[in-house]
């Protein structure tokens, strides 16, 4: 899917309503194009643009500024892996490399099944729990290689859905604000 689906894009004009200025709405118009095609496509930047009233330039540049956007396709989970100085020390990059090993692929990389896409990251900010690693923005904290074994195995055996949903899936819940309670739109 290119563009957004007809029902996003009746859900972008209410996330737009939920800010005085459409254009404060381009992070979470960027996170529902995400959701619906599993990242961030030319099309649906070009029509976020069209949207809020902007360029295609600035809906890139705003969304390439956050790690968790991603331009190109990746698996139905996205595992990655801290390996910054506190997950480092416990052992992040030996985690990584179990991974890799794991999974089949180095870092960077989707399996061929297009399961899993790897990815190295940055402070998660879970310092006091390291090792750590995210699978579509999950946590795992404390995480040992026997962890990171089962963890992958129930997401190929298809269980934990109710844990972790696909890429994209940013919240389960959507927020709703009554229409009496939105912030004032200016004429600018």
């Amino acid at each position: 899917m290119a563009r957004l689906n007809a029902a996003n894009v009746d859900r972008a004009k209410e996330l737009m309503g939920h800010y005085p200025r459409a254009r404060s709405a381009l992070i979470p118009i960027c996170h529902l194009a995400q959701e619906q095609d599993g990242h961030l496509t030319d099309e649906a930047m070009e029509h976020i643009a069209e949207l809020i009233g902007c360029t295609p330039a600035e809906v890139y540049g705003t969304a390439s500024f956050y790690e968790m956007f991603k331009f190109h396709e990746v698996g139905k989970y996205l595992v990655g892996v801290c390996t910054n100085i506190s997950c480092m020390i416990l052992g992040g990059e030996e985690l990584l490399q179990h991974c890799e090993t794991k999974l089949g692929v180095r870092s960077g990389a989707t399996t061929a099944d297009g399961l899993f896409t790897l990815e190295e990251m940055e402070c998660l900010a879970a310092c006091t729990n390291a090792p750590c690693l995210q699978v579509n923005y999950r946590y795992f904290e404390n995480v040992t290689h026997q962890q990171v074994d089962a963890l992958i195995d129930d997401l190929r055996a298809g269980k934990r859905t109710g844990e972790i949903p696909p890429h994209g899936t940013l919240a389960r819940i959507r927020q709703s604000i009554p229409a009496d309670r939105r912030a004032a739109r200016d004429t600018i």
